[in-house]
């Protein structure tokens, strides 16, 4: 897939709680294709500390308004500057990158979308794709507390939305892993971003199930092209460029011990 190198406009800035911002950019000519799980690395302008660019999900494609829709939490100095952005500000931005998740190859497949933190991100864009496509979505985000939970509202808008979070606030007590929806129904794909310990946890439930699923991974990247290396990830083809090859991988290439 052609990459590009945009300097695409904020439309404008929500900042959704503390921690999370959404973005959503535009351009004046339509904005180039992209597949859900794929990711964008943003030039931080005006921080003196911030040299590389910064990978974020793709969170969402408006096609109707042709907006791209970035979901970033902010942790440090070059996401401290993104959220600092206004309507009207220019974002340079290389896009799309990496491969994404699999989409339905039939109508009436039913895909399992579990996300916990900003896991969340690549995962409203792939229900929309999923949902165009025939498929039937249900959706699993995890949370430490009910002020963590975001985007609630868009992602009804594209299936079943169930929730856990750690301290009871909303929705199930408890992990992902630990939701009664698990135990009650079957699915035949579950694609999973988030923490990696969350993630492995939901391999072992899908190996135990017999479930295929598709994890995202979340290594450090800095070029996003497979060229600087530090992102690299065991696999049972080797050792692999998680920016190139992914960041979306069938869980049965990964060498976890889980």
């Amino acid at each position: 897939m052609k990459k590009f190198c945009l300097d695409l406009r904020v439309a404008s800035i929500v900042r959704l709680n503390e921690k999370y911002v959404l973005i959503k950019l535009t351009d004046t000519c339509p904005l180039p294709a992209m597949q859900p799980g794929q990711f964008v690395e943003v030039r931080v302008d005006g921080s003196p500390t911030t040299f590389l660019r910064r990978p974020i999900s793709i969170h969402f494609v408006d096609k109707e308004r042709n907006e791209l829709w970035l979901l970033v939490a902010v942790i440090g100095e070059g996401t401290r500057h993104l959220a600092q952005l206004k309507a009207g500000d220019v974002l340079n931005c290389v896009l799309p990158l990496g491969r994404g998740f699999s989409l339905p190859k039939k109508s009436g497949e039913r895909f399992l979308l579990v996300g916990g933190g900003v896991g969340i991100a690549p995962l409203l864009y792939h229900g929309q794709e999923v949902q165009r496509l025939g498929g039937d979505v249900t959706f699993l985000l995890g949370a430490r507390t009910s002020a963590d939970v975001l985007q609630l509202e868009a992602f009804k808008a594209y299936g079943r939305v169930f929730v856990t979070t750690e301290d009871g606030s909303l929705g199930e007590k408890g992990f992902v892993t630990n939701h009664s929806l698990l135990q009650q129904e079957r699915f035949d794909m579950i694609s999973v971003c988030g923490p990696k310990p969350m993630m492995q946890a939901v391999v072992r439930y899908a190996t135990h199930v017999k479930t295929e699923c598709e994890v995202s991974l979340e290594n450090m990247m800095a070029c996003g092209v497979g060229a600087c290396l530090c992102c690299v990830e065991k696999t049972i083809e080797g050792n692999v460029c998680v920016c190139k090859e992914g960041p979306v991988f069938n869980m049965k290439k990964l060498l976890w011990q889980v």
